[in-house]
C-alpha cells in the first residue's frame, strides 16, 4: 500500500524539477532578449542630426565581392560628423562588455565583408553631409572632400578648375575613405605614388569618439596610422588631396607581347624614363584566340593589315598599356614624345593600338564595362578576387609557374600586372609593401558565374588562389597581398611582420576596444590584441 504514495512523490517531484528548469531556461531567455533589445534602444537616445535604420539592414550586409553577408543591428545615416562621433562615443562609453561594433561603409566596394559589422553598427558614410566639396587653386593645389564623397565627383568638380588628383584607382566610383584606408593604386602609381602618398591634411574619428585633424606635421602618428591602415584606427570624414592641372586629352596605347622577360623588361624602363608615359600598367591574356577581333572598338591598329593577320593561336599574351597625357595645343610634341618611347620597345609591331579619348572618358573606363555588366545581369556576382605585391627579383619566378602552369584555362576576368617604385611610398603608413625597391601589382580580378561547378565557377577560382598563395609561400617569395584577407590573428602577424608591433600599439591608442572595423577580423572586441 506504500508504494502508490512514494510513486506519487517521485511523480510531484520530477514535475517541481521540470518547472525549475523551464522556468530558469525562460528567464535565461528574457534576459538575453533584453540584452539584445536594449542595444538598439540605446542608439535611440542619441541626439543625431542623422538617423538610425534598425530595419532595413540587409544592403549593409552585402558588398562586392558577394560571398560574406553579416547582418547589422542599425545602420547610421550620418548628417554630420558628430554624428559619427556621437555614436562611436556612445559604443567607446558602453565598455568592453557590450558586443557593438562600427564599420565605415562607402561604397560598398569590399570584397570579403571588410565593412561588415555582424550585429554592430554600420556607418552609411556617403548620407554624410556638411560643408561641401572646396577646391583651392592656390600654389599648391588641393579639393577638400567629404570622406564619402567619390573621386568620380571629385574628378569632375576638379576638372571645372583645370585641375585633378594625381593618383587614381582603375575604378572611380568608390569613396576617399575607403581607398585612402587601404592605398589607392593606378597606373599612375609609378610616378606619383599610391593615393595615400597625395594626401594633405585628414580630420578622423578614433575608436574613442574623438574628432581629430591631422596631417604629417600635425597629430602625425594618427595621419600616418590611418592612410593604410584598414580602417582599423578611425574613420575618415574629411580630407584634402592634392591636385595638379589636368590635360584634356589621353593618347591610350596598347601593344602585345608573347615573352614575358621583354614584357617586364619594357614596363621597367618606362617606369624609369622622364618623358614617357603618365599611366602604365599592364595585363596578362591567357588561352584565348581571335584576339585582336574582339579589341576595344575605340582602339586602332596602326598598321590595320598586320594586325589582320596577328594569329594569338591561344598563347598567353601580355598586353603593355599606356597613356600620354595631353593637350590639343600641344599634339605634334605629345605625338613625337610617344614615338620616341615606343622606338625603343621591343613588343609584336602588328599589335600596336591607339586611341585618343577626352581625360575622364580614360580615367572612368571601367565604369563603361560595369554599365554593360549590369545590362546583363552579370555585375552582382561573386568576385573572389586576388591582389599581390609581388618583389622585382621574384616575378619570373611567380610568371614561369603561375602564368605556366596554374593558370592554364582561360580567366574568367583581367589579369593586372604592372610595376611601381618603392620610394613613392611613405614608410610611415600603415600599408605592407614588399622591401624592395621596385615591385609589381599582380591582380586576378576574377568573376564566377554562381551557378557552374566549371572553370568559371566560385570554387574552382578560390582553389586556383589558393594554389597561388601555396607556391608563393613554399617559393619564398616574399609576397604580400594588396586588399589583405585573412582570418586569424596569427596570420595578419605574419602578414605585417615586424610592423606588426606598431601596427598593435596604434590600435591600442586610437581604437583600445577595438571597435572598429570588425569585418577585417584583425582584432577582436574585448580580447586582449598586443
Amino acid at each position: 500500500m506504500r508504494y502508490p504514495a512514494v510513486s506519487f512523490l517521485r511523480q510531484n517531484n520530477m514535475v517541481f524539477i521540470r518547472s525549475l528548469i523551464i522556468l530558469f531556461l525562460s528567464c535565461i531567455t528574457v534576459k538575453l532578449n533584453l540584452c539584445f533589445s536594449s542595444i538598439p534602444y540605446s542608439l535611440k537616445t542619441l541626439n543625431l542630426e542623422g538617423h538610425f535604420n534598425f530595419d532595413e539592414v540587409h544592403l549593409a550586409a552585402r558588398d562586392f565581392g558577394n560571398r560574406y553577408q553579416f547582418l547589422p543591428s542599425a545602420v547610421l545615416h550620418p548628417k554630420s560628423v558628430p554624428d559619427i562621433a556621437t555614436t562611436i562615443k556612445h559604443i567607446w562609453e558602453m565598455g568592453p562588455h557590450s558586443e557593438l561594433t562600427v564599420a565605415a561603409r562607402g561604397h560598398g566596394h569590399s570584397l570579403q565583408g571588410q565593412a561588415q559589422s555582424h550585429r554592430g553598427v554600420v556607418i552609411n558614410m556617403e548620407s554624410l553631409q556638411g560643408p561641401k566639396m572646396q577646391v583651392n587653386t592656390g600654389n599648391s593645389p588641393y579639393v577638400d572632400v567629404s570622406g564619402g564623397e567619390l573621386w568620380i565627383n571629385i574628378l569632375r568638380e576638379s576638372l571645372k578648375y583645370g585641375l585633378a588628383p594625381k593618383s587614381w584607382t582603375d575604378y572611380l566610383h568608390l569613396t576617399v575613405g575607403g581607398t585612402l584606408s587601404n592605398a589607392g593604386i593606378s597606373g599612375q602609381a609609378f610616378r606619383h605614388g599610391p593615393q595615400i602618398s597625395n594626401v594633405h591634411q585628414l580630420e578622423v574619428v578614433t575608436g574613442k569618439g574623438e574628432i581629430i585633424s591631422c596631417s604629417k606635421k600635425q597629430n602625425s602618428e594618427l595621419f600616418h596610422s590611418v592612410l593604410g591602415g584598414l580602417g582599423q584606427f578611425g574613420v575618415i570624414t574629411r580630407a584634402k588631396i592634392s591636385l595638379e592641372p589636368a590635360p584634356e586629352k589621353v593618347k591610350w596605347i596598347r601593344v602585345l607581347y608573347d615573352d614575358f622577360a621583354i614584357f617586364s623588361r619594357d614596363q621597367l624602363q618606362m617606369i624609369s624614363t622622364e618623358n614617357a608615359f603618365d599611366y602604365i600598367e599592364g595585363f596578362v591574356i591567357v588561352n584565348r584566340t581571335g584576339l585582336l577581333n574582339n579589341w576595344r572598338s575605340s582602339f586602332n591598329p596602326q598598321d590595320p593589315v598586320q594586325a589582320s593577320q596577328f594569329k594569338s593561336d591561344g598563347k598567353t599574351l601580355f598586353c603593355l598599356e599606356l597613356a600620354k597625357y595631353f593637350n590639343p595645343d600641344n599634339n605634334e610634341r605629345a605625338n613625337q614624345e610617344v614615338g620616341n618611347s615606343l622606338s625603343v620597345l621591343s613588343y609584336i609591331p602588328s599589335t600596336l593600338f591607339l586611341s585618343e579619348v577626352s581625360y575622364i572618358q580614360f580615367l572612368d573606363r571601367v565604369h563603361v564595362s560595369e554599365v554593360k555588366l549590369r545590362s546583363k545581369g552579370l555585375w552582382e556576382v561573386p568576385h573572389p578576387w586576388l591582389n599581390l605585391l609581388i618583389p622585382r627579383s621574384k616575378i619570373h619566378n611567380f610568371a614561369e609557374e603561375v602564368f605556366g602552369n596554374i593558370l592554364t584555362d582561360t580567366s574568367n576576368g583581367p589579369i593586372l600586372i604592372y610595376p611601381v617604385n618603392r620610394s613613392k611610398w611613405d614608410n610611415r603608413t600603415s600599408v605592407v609593401i614588399p622591401e624592395e625597391e621596385i615591385f609589381y601589382l599582380v591582380a586576378f580580378l576574377s568573376s564566377a558565374v554562381p551557378t557552374s561547378t566549371g572553370t568559371d565557377g566560385l570554387e574552382h577560382i578560390l582553389t586556383q588562389n589558393k594554389r597561388i598563395l601555396e607556391y608563393c609561400e613554399t617559393a619564398r617569395l616574399g609576397v604580400k597581398q594588396y586588399l589583405p584577407h585573412y582570418t586569424t590573428q596569427e596570420e595578419w602577424r605574419t602578414h605585417f611582420g615586424p610592423q606588426w608591433e606598431v601596427f598593435a600599439q596604434r590600435k591600442s591608442t586610437y581604437d583600445p576596444l577595438a571597435i572598429l572595423a570588425p569585418g577585417q577580423r584583425i582584432f577582436q572586441k574585448a580580447i586582449p590584441f598586443s
